[in-house]
């Protein structure tokens, strides 16, 4: 999954923000609503123009970006 095919970031639009491409919809705003329990079907029910493929393109774009170690540090449990 090529995720530059559907994901772009603009200063003109959300804040340079990455969204999916077409729409102001953030990839962290639909991370978030998935971590808070949404399913898929809750997402393409609310917003009908996301695809299959938009998500695929989100989670790449994820999973290459902690690969490439822009991620927030994870503090350690205290004991």
């Amino acid at each position: 999954m090529n995720w530059e095919d559907r994901i772009v970031s603009t200063e003109d639009i959300m804040a340079g923000k990455p969204c999916i491409k077409g729409t102001r919809l953030t990839i962290d705003f639909l991370l978030e609503r998935l971590a808070s329990g949404w399913s898929e079907k809750q997402l393409y029910e609310s917003y009908p123009n996301l695809t299959p493929e938009d998500l695929r393109a989100i989670f790449a774009y994820a999973s290459e970006s902690l690969r490439d170690h822009l991620f927030l540090p994870v503090p350690t449990a205290s004991k």
